[in-house]
C-alpha cells in the first residue's frame, strides 16, 4: 500500500508532531491548484499506458491457464464447440526461468575507488546484505521476477521510511505493480520522465485517522485498473493515495527530486513546503526512487514484453491441435450407430452396458444397425503438434536439458552441469540485466545511508560457520562530502579560500549465490580433480597459478589466493631453512680428520655420542664444588 512507502511521513518530520502545525508554520508552495494540475497530468499518463494495462491484465489470464476466457472475451463470449484443451508449456517455461533466477540470487560487493575508503567499502559490503535481508528482499526479488517473466518488466522502489525502527527510520524496498505506476509517455528512461506517479488504494478509515485534515467528501484522483480476481474485491471504501515525484532544475543545472503525497485535492505532504527539503530535494541522489528491470525492451517506452507475449501464439496452436486430437480420440472411444427407424430397439437397454440382453423388435442385420466409423488422428496432425511444442521450447529457450532432462548415458554431475550451462545462455543474459538493476538498487541504498544514517546503526554480520558472527556499527560520517587533504593532511583550498570537496564514490560488483545442486556437485568434482593432480601442493604453486589463470569458475579468486599463500609460506620456510643451515655450519667446529655434517643430518648428530672435544667443553661448563684457591691451582 502507498502508506508502506513512507508511512507517517508528515508526523515523523522534526518539529511537526501534528499535521496542522506543519501547514500553519510553512509557506505553502504546493497547494490545491498544483494538485489539480498534477491530477490532469496523471490522467494523461494513464491514457498513455492504457494499451499496456490491457495487455498486462490479459497476460495474467494466460499465466493462470485461463486464456480461453480471454479468447472468448474477444469473440463476444462465444464458446467453442470442440473441447478447450489447456496445456502448460508456457507456464513450464516461466517457472523454469524463475528457478534459474533464484538459483543465481545476487549478493553485492562494494569496492572503493580511493584507498581511504577501503574500510568503509568493507563495512558496506557486510551491511548491505543485512539491510536487504531486513527488507525480505529475496521475496521481493522473487515476486519481481514473476512480473518480469510474465509481463516483461519488474519495478523496484527504494524508499526511506521514517516509521521503521521505532521512528528512527530505515530503507524500505518494495516491488511495485505496473498497473499502479505512471510515467510520461514516449520516454525510454524512467529518470527522464518529468513526473512520476505511484498510486495505491488505502482504506478510508485508516486514511482519515492518520490525516484528519483530509476532506472526507473528495473524490479519487484516478481509477486504478484491476486484474481479473477470483475473489470479490470491494474498493468502495478505499481512496486512491498518490505519491507524486517530479524533478526541478536548479540554477546551477543540478536536478533535484521533490515528493508530494496527496489524496483527492488534499495535500498530505510536500517536500517543497518543508524547509528542510525545499532547496535540496527530498532525495539527495536526485533520482526517482524506482528502477525498471526490463526483459525484452521496446522502443519508445521504459517497459518491455515477456514470455507470455512471445509464446502465447505457439501456446494457442498447441491447445487447438490438442483439442482436435482430444476430440478425435473421444469420438473413437465413444462408439455411435446408424439405426433404421424400421428396427424397433430398446434404446435404454442398448445404451446400458451393464445389461447382457438388448431386446429388438424385428430383424437385426448390418443394413439396419451400422456403426459410425471414424478415422484415427492423422499422423501429420501429431507431427504438427510436436513441431509446435518444439517451437515453444525453442522460442522460450526451455529445452529438455534446461528443465533437468538429459540424454541417455549422461550421469556425471559435471557433464550435466556443463549441458545446463551451455543451454542457459539466454537465462544468463536475462539474469545479467537483473544484476544491473540490482546494482542500481544497492547504489540507492548507499545513497540513502549517506543521507539519513545520522545515528549509528549496529548490524549483526554472520560468518561462514554456524554461531560465528560479529557486530558492525555504521553511520554516514564517512559517506558525506569530505574536504580534500594534501600529503600533509591539510585541507586543500582554491584561490578564494573555498575548500575542495570530494564525495566518497564506490563501485558495486554483483556475485551470484549459486544454489543449484548440480553446480555444487560440479565444483566439488572440480576441487577433487585439482587435488588429485597435486594442484594444491605448495611445491607446484607456480604451475598451478599458470593453470588457474587459464580457467574460470565461481570462487577462482579465493583458490588463487590460497595457492599464492601456500607458495609464500613455502618460500619463507625454505629461506628459514637456509639460514638455520648456514648458522649451524658456522657454529660447529670441525676436528682434524672429521668431515663436516650438513643440517639435514642434524637429528642424527644430536642423537650421536659426544666427541672428545664436546666432552671437554661439557666438563669445563660443569659447576665446580671446589674452593677458588683449589680451582685456581691447576696442579691440585
Amino acid at each position: 500500500m502507498a502508506r508502506e512507502f513512507f508511512g507517517k511521513v508528515l508526523n515523523a518530520l522534526p518539529g511537526a508532531s501534528k499535521p496542522e502545525e506543519f501547514f500553519q508554520s510553512s509557506q505553502s508552495v504546493i497547494g490545491e491548484l498544483e494538485i489539480k494540475k498534477a491530477t490532469e497530468i496523471l490522467q494523461k499518463y494513464k491514457q498513455g499506458k492504457s494499451n499496456l494495462e490491457q495487455r498486462i491484465i490479459e497476460e495474467e489470464q494466460w499465466y493462470k491457464l485461463r486464456h480461453w476466457e480471454a479468447i472468448r472475451k474477444k469473440s463476444n463470449g462465444k464458446r467453442r464447440v470442440e473441447p478447450e484443451a489447456t496445456s502448460a508449456w508456457l507456464f513450464n517455461a516461466i517457472i523454469n526461468k524463475h528457478a534459474d533466477a533464484m538459483d543465481n540470487y545476487p549478493e553485492p560487493v562494494v569496492l572503493p575507488r580511493e584507498q581511504g575508503d577501503t574500510q568503509t567499502a568493507k563495512e558496506l559490503s557486510s551491511v548491505l546484505p543485512v539491510v536487504l535481508e531486513y527488507n525480505d528482499f529475496e521475496r521481493t526479488y522473487s515476486d519481481a521476477w514473476w512480473k518480469k517473466l510474465k509481463h516483461g518488466t519488474a519495478v523496484y522502489g527504494s524508499f526511506w521510511n521514517p516509521e521503521k525502527e521505532n521512528g528512527l527510520g530505515d530503507i524500505d524496498i518494495h516491488e511495485i505493480d505496473l498497473l499502479k505506476i505512471f510515467w510520461e509517455p514516449g520516454i525510454t528512461d524512467i529518470q527522464k520522465s518529468r513526473n512520476l506517479f505511484i498510486v495505491d488504494l488505502v482504506d478510508n478509515d485508516i486514511l482519515f485517522k492518520q490525516y484528519p485534515q483530509i476532506n472526507k467528501k473528495q473524490g479519487n484522483a484516478i481509477d486504478i485498473s484491476e486484474y481479473v480476481y477470483d475473489d470479490q474485491v470491494d474498493t468502495s471504501d478505499k481512496s486512491a493515495v498518490v505519491d507524486w515525484y517530479y524533478k526541478v532544475k536548479k540554477p546551477n543545472g543540478q536536478s533535484v527530486v521533490h515528493y508530494v503525497k496527496f489524496v483527492g485535492d488534499s495535500v498530505l505532504y510536500a517536500s517543497e513546503n518543508d524547509p528542510e527539503y525545499a532547496q535540496v530535494g527530498f532525495y539527495a541522489h536526485g533520482k526517482y526512487p524506482v528502477d525498471f528491470d526490463v526483459m525484452f525492451p521496446e522502443e519508445g517506452t521504459p517497459v518491455g514484453f515477456g514470455y507470455v507475449a512471445i509464446c502465447k501464439d505457439p501456446q494457442i496452436y498447441i491447445d487447438k491441435l490438442s483439442s482436435y486430437v482430444l476430440e478425435s480420440s473421444m469420438m473413437n472411444v465413444k462408439k455411435r450407430f446408424f439405426v433404421s427407424e424400421s428396427t424397433n430397439i430398446n434404446e435404454a437397454d442398448f445404451l446400458d452396458w451393464t445389461k447382457p440382453l438388448i431386446r429388438v423388435a424385428g430383424e437385426v442385420d448390418e443394413a439396419r444397425i451400422k456403426e459410425l466409423q471414424t478415422k484415427a488422428v492423422d499422423s501429420n496432425v501429431l507431427n504438427v503438434l510436436q513441431m509446435k511444442i518444439d517451437e515453444m521450447k525453442d522460442t522460450a529457450s526451455n529445452k529438455d536439458v534446461n528443465s533437468g532432462g538429459t540424454g541417455s548415458g549422461v550421469t556425471a554431475a559435471s557433464a550435466i552441469a556443463a549441458l545446463q550451462e551451455a543451454g542457459n545462455k539466454v537465462s544468463r543474459d536475462i539474469i545479467a540485466a537483473s544484476y544491473r538493476v540490482y546494482t542500481d538498487i544497492a547504489s540507492k541504498c548507499i545513497e540513502l545511508i549517506a543521507q539519513f544514517y545520522d545515528e549509528a546503526r549496529t548490524f549483526r554480520i554472520t560468518g561462514m560457520f554456524p554461531g560465528q558472527y560479529e557486530f558492525i556499527s555504521i553511520n554516514n560520517s564517512r559517506l558525506k562530502d569530505q574536504p580534500m587533504l594534501d600529503a600533509n593532511g591539510v585541507p586543500m583550498m582554491d584561490d578564494m579560500g573555498v575548500p575542495y570537496i570530494r564525495k566518497p564514490v564506490f563501485d558495486l560488483k554483483v556475485k551470484a549465490q549459486k544454489k543449484s545442486p548440480f553446480s555444487r556437485m560440479e565444483y566439488n568434482e572440480l576441487a577433487q580433480t585439482l587435488f588429485s593432480i597435486g594442484a594444491f601442493n605448495p611445491e607446484r604453486a607456480q604451475e598451478t597459478s599458470i593453470m588457474l589463470s587459464m580457467m574460470d569458475f565461481e570462487g577462482i579468486e579465493d583458490v588463487k589466493e590460497k595457492v599464492s599463500q601456500g607458495m609464500t609460506l613455502l618460500n619463507i620456510l625454505n629461506d628459514m631453512t637456509a639460514q638455520v643451515t648456514g648458522v649451524a655450519m658456522q657454529a660447529e667446529p670441525i676436528s682434524s680428520g672429521s668431515p663436516s655434517t650438513p643440517l639435514t643430518n642434524s637429528v642424527s648428530q644430536a642423537q650421536a655420542p659426544m666427541t672428545s672435544y664436546g666432552q671437554a667443553l661439557a666438563k669445563r661448563s660443569t659447576p665446580s664444588m671446589e674452593s677458588r684457591s683449589d680451582a685456581a691451582n691447576p696442579n691440585k
